[in-house]
């Protein structure tokens, strides 16, 4: 394996490590119980302890394929057919895009039920406009209930669905709720059905942390679970003590790698930076009639160094 290869493998391995440690932490029932708490009305007002109660067993992490016909899995037993959300055979779906975190929460008449999902971006994507996509994964978590949770033209029974996108490094502190409106284009005739089935919510989160103000609750709890400044006590202080919630093993372990991957990311993007710099320096001087030897005393660099980066080599940078 060349050298540009193996460092561009150990950069996706530290980040696919990063985000497996962020989406674990935002998969925590506790943290999607605050969560609930201000996206949902029904759970507005409540205690983020008793909703935690609500949440349905264990959240789907990266396990969901978002494609469609991947969706759901189908099995047997007793002999009935069983219908569920796909989150076996993953090796066989490796690279297929996956839902980040999706669960049922039941509401409060313990009747009914709705699905969401929670999706974490790093920024406001460049390459496509974030509301496009996450309008498709809403459209999904609809499209994919049948047979699932409804059969055949049972469309009553869709489960209202939400897809609460926060997405990091943004200019400001935000919050919008997407939905369906029905305006009157002509005529009074008042159509049946639920306007409330697709709900989108763009969680904006600013560089700065927020200080502890009512409107930022949400926004401070998000932006110290997934900042890449604090230290691992200044983000269990505010979590545990700011917001009480318990803070078990597996979650300071998870605070803690992503502290440590943080600090390794910043680091690696350091070395690379600079050597990339020196390289630089090291070509213009070749170009203007320096010899490796000059070069290298110049720069305090091996003669080595220098000649495999004029001669194009690539060099790993540790």
């Amino acid at each position: 394996m060349d050298t540009e290869l193996k460092n561009a493998v150990k950069a996706t391995d530290t980040k696919a490590q990063y985000d497996a440690s962020a989406k674990r932490l935002l998969g925590q029932k506790s943290i999607l119980a605050h969560i609930l708490v201000k996206t949902v009305d029904e759970f507005r007002g409540m205690n983020p302890k008793e909703v935690v109660s609500y949440i349905e067993g264990q959240p789907y992490i990266s396990t969901v394929p978002v494609e469609p016909g991947l969706t759901n899995i189908s099995s047997e037993k007793d002999g009935q057919r069983l219908v569920g959300f796909n989150s076996e055979n993953e090796e066989l779906n490796e690279g297929l895009v996956r839902f980040d975190i999706v669960f049922y929460v039941r509401m409060k008449d313990g009747l009914s039920q709705i699905i969401i999902n929670v999706e974490a971006q790093k920024d406001d994507p460049k390459g496509y406009q974030i509301l496009n996509r996450a309008i498709f994964y809403v459209s999904r978590l609809i499209s994919s209930q049948k047979e699932r949770d409804f059969e055949n033209s049972n469309y009553d029974d869709i489960k209202r669905v939400y897809s609460i996108w926060v997405c990091m490094n943004m200019e400001e502190n935000t919050m919008n709720h997407i939905h369906l409106t029905n305006d009157n284009v002509l005529g009074a005739y008042e159509w049946k059905g639920k306007l409330d089935l697709l709900n989108i919510v763009m969680i904006g989160l600013a560089e700065e942390l927020p200080g502890h103000d009512e409107r930022y609750e949400l926004h401070r709890l998000l932006g110290a679970l997934l900042s890449k400044e604090l230290t691992i006590d200044e983000k269990l202080n505010i979590i545990g003590k700011e917001y009480d919630i318990p803070i078990e093993e597996s979650f300071r372990k998870d605070v803690s790698v992503m502290c440590n991957l943080s600090q390794g990311i910043e680091d690696k993007g350091i070395a690379i930076g600079k050597a990339a710099a020196e390289a630089e320096i090291i070509i213009t001087m070749y170009n203007n009639g320096f010899m490796a030897e000059q070069i290298a005393s110049a720069i305090n660099k091996g003669i080595e160094e220098v000649e495999a980066i004029i001669e194009g080599k690539e060099l790993e940078f540790v």
